[in-house]
């Protein structure tokens, strides 16, 4: 203890020598605090019992960050020691306990602007804290250090000089940085100087979730004649799958196998079948007979039937509502603006005397343009620009009110028809899929028909559009091009919107006698039972005026070694004559349909023989798109075909192509070819 009083003046000799002499002020403040604290000293917390905090202490401890070591209160004379200390550093540096930084005792080499003080934190000084802002008073002024004390503190004077607060920084240093001085900035990184990429937020985003929903069937399998002779399904004149199969080949990828509906690839060509005479029999068939180009020993057996086509001036008016959902999902170029510009097209095909009505649909429905003459282009143009994507997809709402102005629309004699135009995301109001079948086939009954046109990819409802289009005697379309747009509303305009025929099924009665086994090529969810064909409740595909049908079977003859079943033991013995001596016949083809005003079928029937055979381009072409579906789907039936054998059979029945559609086709095998090859690396 006797030498402590020594360490003491060496030390306040030092700090004296060190820093500049304080104000006389300041020295006052700091002698009269360290007095008041030496005099609360022996007392239990003494510090805690004064109703204010001393926070400069707190801060030079804290800021000091020395360890906690045990301090006994009894021993007075350490602790009047370190207050003594204290009392020194203060009186030596006021800036400790003034609530601002020291000023800084060097200039800066580069000018800088003098801030105003009322405007720099830096110049601000605070005012000294009261009782009751005891927060504000713990928060360390910048430049400043925060210490804690602990109630049990020993110093170490040769550490309290070692760790004595260095000069204040630069003025630099504490002010803002709005009130710096203008230095040369920093080199920026590489990244970014360069411009971004536009896609270069694409790279760290997680692909979008793939919502296409397409409705899963299995495959027709092989029927053995002498079990299950007869075949019936729904004909179908869609082509939706196909502008979908082309859509995904050109983007690069293989289509997903249950995207792929092999009959509406192969109705999505004209063919040159013969044609009908009259609307009263609307319907020309024909029949005929080929090997088949993937399994020597069977033959495709195929079916043609060809649609009565009105001239110009047998159509009758028609009533059409655009049904356009603009709902969120809408929101892509490649839906809601392109299917702007398919209903554009079609505006161009009416005649003054139809009628249009439009009713979009998001998170509500609403009529946007009352019934208008087509004559009033710019009117019914001007209702079109207005609309944009946005909100849910109210789909059902939508098309109640579609069906309410079309039947107010109807008149004797003319077409009325809705025309719904979507992506399929129906998520509000009636959504559920048998819930919206019930409700179209409830409106068909009025004689308004619907047909359905779908856009985009992500989130397209390829199901749900199947089953409205099929249930309420329509169309189903995929329109991804506009020119995809300009074949189903332009060249085909009278086939979208004027019928020939509705309900229009296919029987075919094999012979057991001449075909061992059959299976039907694609339909695989248009198939109707037996009993279905002959009843007239039973609803069934629709066909416009100049529609083309066809339908492929490949059959195996009863003599044939590519046969891939064996007679039962106890199975009958397989007629060799029928009754009304059919001969050799292979099948008897029947067909039934409803005129569009009738609630009455009508039937017609022809018998197959081995005189239908035939190798014409029309039968080969048909067989290679065929084969192609048959690829896409891996179906187990083709044996060791290839895209290539596909490509020759195509390249060689090119026939007529005024529309360039089979030279696209040999495209698109070329593009699957090459894909697949791909995938099995």
């Amino acid at each position: 203890m006797t030498e402590r009083p020594d360490e003491l003046k060496r030390l306040a000799a030092a700090l004296r020598a060190a820093t500049p002499e304080p104000d006389a002020q300041a020295r006052a403040r700091a002698l009269e605090a360290a007095m008041k604290a030496f005099d609360a000293q022996g007392k239990a917390q003494a510090v805690r019992q004064t109703k204010r905090r001393p926070h400069w202490v707190a801060r030079i401890f804290g800021g000091l960050n020395m360890p906690t070591l045990s301090l006994r209160p009894a021993l007075l004379g350490g602790t009047s020691l370190a207050v003594i200390a204290l009392a020194v550093v203060l009186v030596q540096n006021p800036e400790f306990y003034r609530n601002r930084p020291a000023p800084a005792p060097e200039r800066l080499e580069t000018p800088v602007a003098e801030p105003k003080p009322a405007e720099t934190p830096a110049t601000r000084v605070a005012p000294a804290a009261t009782p009751a802002d005891e927060s504000a008073a713990d928060m360390p002024a910048p430049g400043q250090l925060r210490l804690r004390v602990d109630s049990e503190v020993e110093l170490d004077p040769a550490r309290l000089l070692a760790e004595r607060p260095k000069a204040a920084p630069p003025l630099a240093r504490v002010l803002p940085q709005t009130e710096r001085a203008e230095a040369p900035p920093a080199p920026a990184p590489l990244a970014r100087m360069l411009p971004a990429r536009p896609d270069a937020g694409a790279e760290l985003s997680p692909p979008a979730e793939n919502r296409d929903r397409f409705e899963s069937a299995p495959d027709n399998p092989l029927k053995v004649t002498a079990e299950e002779p007869v075949s019936t399904f729904s004909i179908d004149v869609d082509t939706a799958s196909y502008a979908w199969v082309r859509r995904a080949l050109n983007e690069g990828r293989m289509p997903e196998p249950e995207a792929v509906r092999i009959e509406e690839l192969i109705n999505y060509f004209p063919y040159a079948y013969p044609r009908p005479e009259s609307r009263e029999v609307p319907f020309s068939t024909s029949v005929s007979l080929m090997p088949t180009p993937w399994n020597p020993g069977t033959m495709l057996m195929q079916i043609g039937i060809q649609g009565y086509d009105l001239a110009p001036a047998e159509r009758p008016d028609a009533n059409l509502v655009f049904l356009i959902d603009t709902s969120g999902s809408m929101d892509a170029p490649d839906k809601l603006p392109l299917l702007l510009n398919a209903f554009r097209l079609l505006l161009g095909e009416l005649r003054p005397t139809d009628q249009v009505a439009i009713v979009a649909y998001a998170g509500s429905a609403g009529v946007v343009l009352e019934p208008t003459p087509a004559s009033e282009k710019a009117k019914i143009l001007a209702a079109l620009s207005r609309l944009h994507a946005g909100g849910g997809t109210a789909g059902g709402e939508g098309i109640l009110a579609a069906y309410a102005l079309a039947e107010a629309m109807k008149a004797e004699g003319e077409t009325t028809r809705v025309i719904l135009a979507t992506d399929g995301d129906f998520n509000i109001g009636v959504s559920d899929p048998e819930a919206l079948t019930r409700l179209i086939a409830e409106k068909r009954d009025s004689g308004v028909f619907l047909s359905v046109l779908g856009f985009g990819e992500g989130n397209y409802n390829d199901a749900l559009m199947q089953r409205l289009a099929q249930n309420g005697n329509g169309q189903a379309a995929y329109i991804d091009t506009l020119g995809e747009a300009r074949k189903v509303l332009v060249e085909g305009v009278a086939g979208s919107l004027f019928p020939i025929a509705k309900d229009v099924k296919i029987q075919v009665e094999f012979n057991p006698a001449t075909v061992a086994e059959y299976r039907l090529i694609g339909y695989e969810t248009r198939a109707l039972r037996r009993e279905d064909f002959a009843n007239d409740a039973v609803d069934a595909g629709e066909i416009g005026a100049g529609h083309s049908v066809t339908a492929i079977y490949e059959i195996t003859p009863v003599d044939s070694p590519a046969r891939l079943t064996e007679d039962l033991r106890y199975a009958p013995s397989a007629q060799t004559t029928t009754p009304g001596d059919t001969g050799d016949e292979l099948a008897f083809v029947k067909l039934r349909y409803k005129l569009p005003d009738e609630s009455e079928s009508r039937l017609i029937t022809r018998p197959v023989t081995p005189a239908d055979r035939s190798d014409s381009t029309e039968a080969r072409f048909a067989a290679a798109v065929a084969g192609f579906g048959e690829l896409l789907k891996h179906s187990p039936y083709t044996g060791d075909l290839g895209y290539a054998d596909i490509r020759r059979l195509a390249r060689d029945a090119l026939g007529e192509d005024p529309y360039g559609y089979r030279a696209e086709f040999l495209g698109l095998v070329r593009l699957a070819e090459t894909l697949s090859g791909l995938d099995r690396r």
